[in-house]
């Protein structure tokens, strides 16, 4: 797919270095095609036009014009027109008016069927006419002066003629496409040529080399040189299967924008070539809301927006910017020469205004929005990957602060050195077998029945003393740790749950798992062979998940959680309400708990609306057959309230504290011997511990 937009068809601003290049170049130009065709006279062209070499030339001029041999989708000044050949062709054999003429027709003819700005196709024009004379000039100076009635034939000996001619020809057009492709993309000339003039070369000279051939075969015979148009063709079929494989490794397939490839290449050339006190800038943003399009209307009507996203995006950089497609609704902005910080928000805030008009699809209207982040070299990072890394962080920043632009800071950087220390030494800690597990049970609120326990994981470090597990483990979920943390804890637990089991207190043992964990093929494989090892029943064993699974569409397809399902493994919902999933996406997964946030349930008694809000969280379990547990139950008057709300359990402080292994063995037994007495003599007992 090709690019969502060309920005050289972007009228450049008067007054601007490039609006006046152009001007300059396009004046000369024009005026050297118009002297030519003076010099030419009407009745010469007339007499050459009644020819059919004349005609047969000018298609095939106009033939290459349009089908330029294009190589790499990275070079800055395009392709390389095949009519080039004969063009210069027609330069050696009847005089640069009549080269430049037909040049000047396939100019004109290519700008309208590609719909190029008319500032471009005039530039265009320019150029080759330039191009031509500065050859003509060439020729001129070995005393080579052609024209239709005077045809010129080369031969061996013409050979440094043509070289001469040829070179300047090359050098006339590099010099000022590239010079104009600088100041469009406000590059310095040398680098542009740097990456681009090599290229070219070799596609140049390999069509004007084959000129003077072209030229032999018209003095001997017209009617053979339409067979040029075949190892043309082959070149150009074969470039353009090149081409295509090299865009479709560096460009998105949806939107035709760069992808992560072409953008690390772009970086590190910009890195490679920033100078004193340049900065390079990278932008990562992020859509807003964007998944509910997907939910609500669907894929199709998802990557439509895409690709309006794209194209409003490379409308709103600078020209150089480079506008790439990461995955999903995340793009990032590459600005290889910035001048500082604000001008880096500048353009992070045009890009924020360009997302946030209002879309119109399939009847609808789309209200998003965009979190950006800022991350620069050097200030920042100085290579790609903690470029993208701090711009990520960034990103994440102005998703959280709903502020939409955000630069790095060092401070609020989760990944900061002390964070990979304390990762360094939570992989020493599992290694070591330093890590316990406590266990809280959940009691019945009817009648104080022990229902499960829970595992809980501790960790005490040997300098830093007790680190919550709010602190290490969203560490471990963003590395490669979480695997093995979760290993870990399963491993334990159902070790511990087989003590209690076969010593008969048979109690599930519920285990708190991520919602990378639920997608990994391994989870169901290792529960499996532990349950059988150890000879326990799959009731012995329960998986605890956090609401944010709702979110994550690939759980609904997850083999490993249909694996689960078919062992037997109960699944149940952990913190509920604190997301913003619904009780309906609740039903396509095989859950048959969900347990309510202990944010809510503390207020119980102190706040009107959170106590309706539990009890609409109970009743819709209820309705879809599940069972309720409420989580922070501190008080016999909450635990109470619950009850009568129809809530099945409670977990807290005022039920049970967490406990090391062995003082929740001790508790298990004493409690499910006083509820055995309870059992034998008709009664109900709630009690705290």
């Amino acid at each position: 797919m090709s690019a969502p937009v060309d920005t050289r068809d972007t009228g450049p601003r008067p007054g601007s270095p490039l609006w006046a290049y152009l001007t300059a170049v396009t004046a000369v130009g024009v005026t050297a095609l118009v002297i030519a065709q003076v010099r030419l006279g009407f009745g010469e062209l007339g007499e050459a036009a009644r020819t059919p070499l004349f005609w047969m030339l000018t298609v095939l001029v106009v033939l290459g014009e349009l089908r330029p041999v294009m190589f790499s989708s990275s070079t800055l000044v395009g392709g390389t027109p095949t009519s080039t050949m004969f063009t210069f062709a027609v330069l050696m054999y009847q005089g640069l008016p009549t080269a430049v003429l037909m040049q000047a027709v396939a100019v004109v003819v290519s700008g309208l069927v590609h719909r190029r700005a008319w500032h471009r196709v005039l530039f265009n024009l320019a150029q080759v006419t330039l191009a031509c004379t500065a050859a003509a000039a060439a020729f001129a100076a070995f005393g080579v002066h052609p024209a239709p009635r005077v045809p010129w034939t080369p031969d061996g000996a013409d050979i440094p003629a043509i070289v001469l001619a040829a070179a300047a020809y090359f050098a006339v057009r590099a010099i000022l496409v590239c010079q104009a492709v600088a100041l469009h993309e406000r590059r310095p000339l040398a680098r542009v040529m740097k990456a681009s003039v090599g290229p070219q070369s070799l596609v140049y000279g390999a069509l004007l080399g084959l000129a003077p051939l072209v030229v032999v075969v018209m003095a001997h015979s017209t009617a053979l040189v339409p067979l040029f148009v075949a190892p043309l063709t082959a070149v150009y079929f074969t470039a353009t299967l090149s081409l295509r494989r090299d865009h479709q490794a560096t460009h998105d397939g949806l939107t035709g924008l760069p992808n992560r490839k072409m953008l690390i290449l772009r970086t590190e050339e910009a890195l490679t070539e920033a100078r004193e006190r340049e900065r390079v800038g990278l932008l990562l943003l992020d859509l807003d809301r964007f998944k509910e399009v997907n939910d609500t209307l669907g894929h199709p009507v998802g990557d439509r927006l895409l690709q309006i996203v794209a194209h409003r995006l490379t409308h709103s950089v600078r020209p150089g910017d480079v506008v790439a497609r990461l995955g999903g609704d995340e793009f990032a902005v590459l600005l290889p020469s910035i001048r500082d910080a604000q001008a880096a928000k500048e353009v992070a805030s045009r890009l924020r205004v360009a997302v946030t008009e209002p879309v119109r699809l399939e009847g609808m209207t789309f209200d998003l929005d965009a979190s950006i982040g800022i991350a620069l070299y050097p200030d920042h990072a100085p290579d790609f990957e903690l470029l993208m890394q701090r711009s990520d962080v960034a990103m994440y920043l102005a998703k959280e602060g709903r502020t939409g632009v955000e630069f790095y800071l060092p401070c609020k950087d989760r990944n900061s050195p002390e964070r990979l220390s304390l990762l360094g030494d939570l992989r020493r800690a599992i290694d070591a077998d330093e890590l316990e597990l406590h266990y809280q049970p959940k009691v019945s609120l009817e009648d104080g029945r022990v229902e499960s326990i829970e595992a809980l994981l501790r960790w005490w470090h040997p300098v830093r003393g007790p680190i919550s597990p709010t602190e290490f483990i969203p560490l471990a979920e963003q590395s490669y740790l979480m695997r093995e943390l979760t290993q870990h804890v399963i491993g334990h637990a159902l070790r511990q749950a087989a003590r209690w089991w076969h010593a008969g207190v048979e109690v599930p043992v519920s285990v708190n798992v991520s919602a990378r964990d639920l997608l990994d093929s391994s989870l169901p494989e290792q529960l499996e062979s532990g349950l059988e090892k150890l000879d326990l029943p799959p009731e012995a064993i329960r998986l605890e998940v956090t609401e944010r699974i709702l979110m994550t569409d690939q759980a609904y397809s997850a083999e490993t959680i249909r694996t689960l399902a078919g062992l037997g493994i109960q699944l149940a919902l952990d913190d509920f309400g604190t997301g913003y999933s619904s009780l309906v996406r609740l039903q396509r997964l095989p859950v048959s708990e969900v347990k309510i946030d202990a944010s809510f349930i503390r207020r119980l008694g102190d706040s009107p609306d959170d106590e309706r809000i539990v009890r609409s969280i109970i009743d819709l379990v209820r309705s879809l057959g599940l069972r309720s547990v409420a989580e922070g139950v501190e008080s016999p008057e909450v635990a109470t309230l619950l009850r009568e709300m129809g809530c099945q359990a409670g977990q807290g402080w005022w039920l049970a504290k967490p406990m090391p292994a062995s003082e929740a063995t001790t508790w298990l037994r004493g409690r499910l011997g006083a509820a055995f007495r309870d059992r034998e003599s008709g009664g109900a007992r709630l009690a705290p511990h």
